[in-house]
């Protein structure tokens, strides 16, 4: 059975920290392209950041700098450590993890975790 469990989301003050992790189970993880994903109320799902299975990261440009995705392929889990938070980055996160072989794309999702940013 397929799980994807994140946790570390909470309040947090303008400027202030949380790191978020997604601990993954029942697939190969380190096969596995991992994302973080977040939704805001009214708004889309977007992506945040990602990391490819050789480490190859990518960053939305509203948290480039301040945000870093990183993957523990012996825990399992992959980690968003977010810094300098701002009131925009309030929404629900979620892990994502996904495989592209050839002619199917296969997703996994987490039940995400809240941040919220505020004074």
């Amino acid at each position: 059975q397929v799980q994807l469990v994140e946790s570390g989301g909470g309040l947090v003050q303008p400027g202030g920290s949380l790191r978020l992790s997604c601990g993954a189970s029942g697939f190969s993880f380190s096969d596995y392209a991992m994302s973080w994903f977040r939704q805001a109320p009214g708004k889309e799902r977007e992506l945040v950041a990602s990391i490819t299975s050789t480490g190859g990261t990518n960053y939305a440009d509203s948290v480039k700098g301040r945000f870093t995705i990183s993957r523990d392929n012996a825990k399992n889990t992959v980690y968003l450590q977010m810094n300098s938070l701002k009131p925009e980055d309030t929404a629900v996160y979620y892990c994502n993890a996904g495989f592209a072989g050839l002619g199917y794309r296969r997703d996994y999702w987490g039940q995400g975790t809240q941040v919220t940013v505020s004074s």
